[in-house]
């Protein structure tokens, strides 16, 4: 008789698949993508995903058996197993780390451990210690407990070795109880028992409760709602209509007169009416829809290029609209949540309840819903909106990839592995789907512009603001030539508050650019110069007013706001820089009379966040509102007249090769935001380099001269696009092993690739909680097979893990590190 084996994806990073062993039936009923609850290693249990069915027994070890199956049809469809594939191979990481970022946490079940009393022969109690006697005693009055209980009763977090002692002396068992994260959210409804569906019954009944006023009035509310909304009525709806207590509802049901049922509900509902027909295109419009469908015939990806505020939304509209009438799905990617939060409306009011939404901030079980909505093709689901990770949902039939804002740094994981990016991850997935993507941006990343200069992508240009509305005038500030001349207060120039003044007596409202957050990044003695650091990270600590504290951005450290300085105890405290809340403290003292907000990382930290703020700014609640790059994500504010970027350079001196090209696209994206309706916005950038040639660049929106002036650069450097890059980081608390160990894997590398090697180097901040880090950069040329260039990395990478001293250092591979 033939014997049946599956590999298995386990959401932990394995190299190589695992293989268990299955009985013919499972082999007939299973099928690629299904979960499967395994054992793995001595006691635990995983979630794990078929990959294949063969008759193939594994030769280094005999295989076990599955615990159980999990599903009746697979969760994870096939095109999907091959985009995990894909990344794996591409990402440099293991099928389990893809698998682990992809699933929502809901579906991978838990295993606990429950102890339970031995049922056998009753044992001496007075072999038993104090803390075993109390948890044998705890098993008397409660059938089973769990770890967490044996955590509260002893009061101490280690209690594995009290747990191990009875298992000894046997008067406990363990067992593994597996559950299932997900809970389908059920809402209780209540109808009239099908006992008085005559009319005589209903009748003699409401004789009856004559004498009970509140449960005849809740009676006549259930008749009135049923006959107004023709749809089941919610028990909470009930209860606020008729202004009665639940207690009176449950005495309803408890007579039998009510009876309650319940239906299972999505968490995230469309609540609303009749969907708007979509606008109709001005011409430049209509030419840049018709070039997207023609360069489509072509190329399979295509770059749209325009203006902040052509109105590019409205083109991918009817894309959508085209690629919906085939039955097919769309994916619309974004970089940021809080751009999610205004598109949502747009689209809704389009496509109604098609639209689905897909993000960090919403919880594990409304993403396992939108996952079996987009499994199952529902109409709940044809559009998905979402950031990056919903590129991992299991789509049957896409039609169209739109990933907007294309040029964002978002798109890029960084921790944990698998380190995608979404922009190009998308590309694969429309490749595995034979759909079309569409990238779109007014500042497109070199890369994506370069292969559309090379004919890789199609290409289309939209350069005119929607109601040919001219582009900002964007005016330098030389804050330098200021500060000599005593025209600074605080940190805003003569000429920026002149600008606002008029600005908000016209009724308009304003946006504050500063990219950083908190009230300053250095607090400084005046005295001894001393500056706290974070203990953990190579950083000096940023105060942050509203909550009297300094914080540490890296690792998350913070302490109480110093009075006195710590090393020589002066109380002459002084800070040094400014971020956030200082510019809004400054502007609520220069404009007392306006209304000031700011959004920021911690101000937007709630589910709702973005909305609250992004809303209060639409309804024209805000005057003037202060932020931090969140406010460049493509937002599309009516009333925004003037932009005010605080302070450029920062940015511009940033250590790294890409510092010029994202100041150009920050820029040119904050300027986006003003006079995006009838009249022309203005742009206030405050700098103490006005010549700089980026600066330049923007205050001309001249986005060619910039891709020039950048290519030069990389082609003279060899950096990408021109060269691709992978940057390997080594961590470790011990400097000096991380030290060895990166001279160790450099040189190794070098006998390989040469003089495409650059470190092992320190980066800016050299330790991050507590671990030094060391970076090594591989270029790779165009001519040479990246494929090949991986293998001679990870062959160098385990020979690296098989010396005993370097095993405890953590290697990072990051592919296309930007």
């Amino acid at each position: 008789m033939k014997q049946y084996y599956i590999d298995v994806i386990i959401p932990i990073p394995l190299k190589k698949l695992f293989t268990y062993s299955i009985t013919t039936s499972e082999a007939d009923f299973l099928k690629p993508g299904m979960r499967v609850a395994v054992p793995f290693g001595k006691s635990k249990i995983y979630t794990s995903i078929v990959y294949e069915i063969h008759n193939n027994a594994p030769v280094a070890y005999d295989a076990k058996d599955i615990h159980q199956i999990l599903d009746e049809t697979p969760i994870v469809n096939a095109k999907q197993l091959e985009l995990w594939q894909w990344i794996a191979n591409y990402y440099m990481c293991t099928m389990g780390d893809v698998m682990r970022a992809a699933l929502p946490s809901g579906f991978i079940l838990e295993s606990e451990t429950v102890i339970t009393k031995r049922s056998i022969a009753p044992i001496d109690e007075s072999i038993l210690k104090d803390d075993e006697f109390l948890i044998y005693e705890a098993l008397h009055h409660q059938s089973s407990l769990k770890v967490h209980d044996v955590v509260n009763i002893l009061d101490k977090k280690n209690v594995l070795p009290v747990i191990k002692r009875l298992i000894e002396k046997e008067a406990i068992s363990v067992e593994e109880e597996v559950y299932e994260k997900y809970k389908p959210k059920l809402v209780r409804y209540v109808k009239l028992h099908s006992e008085y569906a005559s009319n005589e019954a209903l009748q003699v009944l409401l004789d009856d409760l004559s004498r009970a006023p509140k449960q005849r009035d809740v009676l006549l509310t259930l008749f009135s709602l049923s006959a107004k909304t023709k749809k089941p009525v919610k028990v909470a709806e009930l209860a606020h209509e008729s202004q009665a207590s639940n207690s009176i509802i449950k005495a309803l049901i408890d007579k039998g007169v009510l009876e309650a049922y319940f239906i299972q509900k999505d968490r995230v509902e469309y609540l609303g009416e009749n969907t708007e027909t979509t606008k109709h295109l001005n011409s430049y419009q209509e030419q840049a829809l018709d070039e997207v469908k023609t360069a489509f015939k072509s190329h399979s990806v295509t770059l749209l290029h325009g203006v902040t505020s052509s109105g590019k939304t409205e083109v991918y509209v009817k894309l959508i609209e085209d690629v919906l009438s085939q039955g097919k799905q769309v994916l619309y990617l974004l970089p940021e949540i809080a751009l999610t939060a205004q598109l949502i409306t747009r689209l809704q009011n389009y496509f109604g309840e098609q639209v689905a939404i897909f993000h960090s901030k919403y919880s594990t079980n409304e993403r396992v819903e939108v996952w079996n909505n987009v499994l199952n093709n529902s109409n709940k689901a044809q559009i998905v909106l979402g950031a990056r990770s919903s590129i991992f949902l299991p789509f049957n039939d896409l039609g169209l990839i739109i990933v907007d804002e294309e040029h964002e740094q978002s798109f890029k994981q960084f921790d944990p592995a698998p380190r995608y990016h979404a922009r190009d991850t998308s590309i694969v997935l429309a490749n595995i789907h034979k759909a079309k993507a569409l990238l779109g941006s007014a500042t497109p990343s070199l890369e994506s512009y370069f292969n559309a200069k090379q004919n890789k992508y199609g290409f289309v240009e939209l350069m005119y603001r929607y109601n040919n509305v001219l582009m900002p005038d964007i005016e330098l500030v030389d804050i330098n030539e200021k500060q000599k001349k005593k025209r600074m207060k605080g940190h805003f120039s003569d000429r920026l508050i002149e600008e606002m003044t008029e600005t908000l007596k016209e009724g308009h409202q304003i946006i504050l650019f500063q990219n950083r957050r908190g009230f300053s990044p250095i607090v400084e003695c005046k005295t001894c110069g001393h500056a706290p650091q974070c203990p953990n990270c190579d950083v000096s600590l940023t105060y942050h007013q509203y909550r009297q504290q300094l914080r540490c951005h890296y690792c998350g450290y913070h302490a109480v706001m110093i009075k006195t300085c710590e090393a020589c105890g002066s109380p002459e405290i002084d800070s040094k820089g400014f971020g956030t809340e200082q510019i809004e403290e400054e502007v609520k003292a220069l404009f007392t009379e306006y209304k000031v907000a700011r959004m920021d990382l911690d101000t937007t930290r709630g589910k709702y966040g973005y909305e609250k703020i992004i809303t209060a700014l639409e309804q024209q609640e805000i005057d003037i509102l202060v932020g931090t790059q969140m406010l460049t994500k493509g937002l599309d504010f009516r009333n925004v007249k003037l932009v005010g970027i605080m302070n450029a350079d920062n940015m511009l001196n940033f250590p790294d090769f890409r510092a010029h090209e994202r100041s150009f696209q920050l820029m040119l994206q904050v300027s986006g935001r003003a006079g995006r309706t009838q009249e022309r916005g203005k742009v206030l950038i405050q700098t103490y380099n006005p010549h700089h040639n980026i600066l330049q660049q923007v205050s001309t929106n001249s986005y060619i001269d910039m891709f020039q002036e950048q290519m030069n650069d990389r082609y003279n450097f060899k950096y990408p696009p021109v060269y691709k890059q992978i940057k390997i980081t080594l961590k470790h608390k011990d400097y000096n092993r991380v030290e060895t160990a990166s001279n160790w894997y450099a040189k190794s590398l070098r006998q390989v690739f040469r003089g495409f090697v650059l470190g092992p180097e320190a980066p800016p901040i050299a330790r991050i909680r507590n671990q030094f880090h060391k970076n090594i950069l591989i270029k790779i040329p165009k001519q040479q097979s990246l494929a090949k260039t991986k293998e001679a990395i990870i062959k160098i990478n385990n020979s690296f893990l098989n010396v005993k001293d370097f095993r405890s250092v953590k290697v990072i591979l990051n592919v296309d590190n930007f």
